[in-house]
């Protein structure tokens, strides 16, 4: 098959043929998820150890996340025909909205006492959770939509 009569875009980051933006993502949507949880756990208990779970898990997050963005990246540049797809674009900066947010609140996290979580920290892990519903959205498009990183002969018998 020659490139030009590819169908889908392809993934750039990957090994042996498995995207890896699409195997890494999932560690930092369960780290802000998480802390989401632990912040509201934290704001009902007053419990310190539901704020150093939510440190530990927007720390985890930002690192994760930092992995699957430079492939998500490398996706994003590698192929001109994954930079066409409509929720390409969104999804890029919605991921790089979330990681922005998550920073800033690891800083609130880090704060002692009740102000490390409530009410910013709490707040900055909800707006993340649904910046990243809709980013999820637009990925799961990106995949099952428009196809990026899916095989061409995915499903045919060889």
């Amino acid at each position: 098959m020659t490139p030009e009569s590819r169908r889908h875009p392809r993934s750039t980051a990957q090994v042996f043929g498995h995207p890896l933006h699409a195997m890494l993502i999932p560690f930092p949507i369960v780290g802000f998820i998480g802390a989401f949880v632990t912040d509201l756990v934290y704001w009902q208990t007053a419990n310190l150890m539901w704020q150093y779970f939510s440190i530990w898990l927007i720390t985890m997050g930002l690192v994760m996340g930092g992995l699957a963005a430079l492939m998500g990246l490398i996706d994003y540049f590698g192929d001109s025909a994954v930079r066409t797809r409509p929720a390409a674009t969104p999804h890029m900066l919605l991921n790089i909205g979330a990681m922005l947010i998550e920073l800033v609140n690891a800083f609130v996290h880090s704060r002692d006492g009740w102000t490390a979580v409530v009410p910013q920290g709490l707040i900055l892990s909800g707006i993340t959770v649904v910046l990243l519903m809709v980013s999820a959205w637009l990925g799961a498009s990106l995949s099952y939509k428009d196809g990026v990183g899916v095989s061409d002969t995915a499903g045919v018998a060889k």
